[in-house]
């Protein structure tokens, strides 16, 4: 009898051990990843610390995902407008456990549309958090942030505790963001962690509005036998991560329990520091001569005083404590995007 009661309690607990999960942001190319990662492994930790399988995701973007996503039977699809408070509120109900806020209006939109900007990065980040205040279920939230928050006149490393100077709208609008998830968490409304991404590389695909975004063309197009376009001096410096190290970061970052991040819950994401000569020197010693050739060094003064205003240095003990993981080298994350997104193909005559 004793054994037959415990073993429906354990069945029972099993049963109850399931994930609804959100994602705005959805059918970027890490929206889609981190989706492709939670169906795959099928496991994310819940909110007392409990492996829990993820029943049901719900993607939430202005168009629709890859169509292998979308045919998930765990997948729900919402396309629409992020600034839409009813909009949300069908994306992010009282079942709701965990939600991934990775929409945004990148940095160059951001700083040449100011209103929308302000609308996407921060009237929507409101709208998503005071509905999970009225929800009263505190679910976790991850909020992606940038290194974007730092800007002016820094210290030659940005260390943990360095004041947050932004000189970009897109910045700024992260830093309040921040600043709200601190606080909506403080109060008790949601379990919040803010991760301010490095620049990603290699993202594939086609470039985007971001002002990093030549930092994955003038790797990506060269591999595949196209030209590609420097906007910047190749003494510029940037911090780079890879999305593989991304995704696990992120998925690292919800996994941790509430205690873990203490009273301050943003976070530096670890990655690598790199003028963007050296990222071209990495490419030729990965993909030869031919490749890296394929460069051509264009000034556009716009792009260059975003990146000047990045600090291009960070010291993230924060994140190596919590256990995030730091990529090796450019050429590592070179072969990595050749793998995973080119089938190890490369275009080299």
């Amino acid at each position: 009898m004793y054994l037959t009661l415990k073993n429906q309690f354990n069945k029972n607990h099993e049963e109850n051990q399931k994930m609804n999960i959100t994602i705005t942001g959805a059918s970027g190319f890490l929206g889609q990843k981190l989706a492709h990662e939670l169906l795959s492994a099928n496991e994310l930790t819940d909110q007392a610390g409990s492996p829990s399988r993820v029943e049901h995701l719900t993607l939430l973007d202005v168009v629709n995902p890859s169509k292998e996503l979308s045919s998930d039977p765990r997948v729900t699809v919402l396309t629409g407008d992020i600034t839409d408070r009813s909009f949300l509120e069908k994306a992010i109900s009282v079942s709701t456990d965990s939600i991934f806020h990775f929409a945004a209006i990148v940095s160059a939109g951001a700083e040449k549309d100011f209103d929308l900007g302000m609308s996407v990065n921060l009237d929507a980040t409101r709208a998503i958090l005071d509905i999970c205040r009225r929800h009263e279920t505190k679910p976790k939230l991850i909020f992606a942030s940038s290194c974007a928050a730092f800007g002016g006149d820094m210290p030659s490393i940005i260390a943990d505790m360095t004041a947050r100077t932004p000189q970009t709208s897109y910045g700024t609008q992260k830093v309040i963001g921040e600043l709200l998830v601190n606080d909506f968490s403080r109060k008790g409304f949601v379990d919040g962690r803010a991760l301010r991404f490095p620049t990603v590389v290699v993202r594939p695909g086609k470039p985007n509005k971001a002002a990093s975004s030549f930092a994955s063309s003038i790797i990506r197009e060269p591999l595949q036998g196209q030209t590609a376009i420097c906007p910047v001096s190749p003494e510029s410096k940037i911090f780079l991560s890879s999305p593989r190290s991304i995704i696990s970061n992120v998925v690292r970052a919800h996994n941790l329990i509430e205690d873990d991040w203490g009273r301050s819950r943003e976070v530096t994401l670890p990655g690598f520091s790199m003028s963007i000569n050296d990222m071209v020197d990495a490419l030729r010693t990965v993909a030869g001569d031919i490749v890296a050739d394929r460069i051509d060094w264009k000034l556009d003064p716009f792009i260059q005083n975003i990146l000047d205003s990045w600090p291009p240095e960070f010291k993230t003990e924060k994140a190596l404590e919590l256990g995030f993981v730091c990529d090796i080298s450019m050429e590592e994350v070179i072969t990595t995007f050749i793998e995973d997104e080119l089938d190890g193909a490369i275009v080299s005559s």
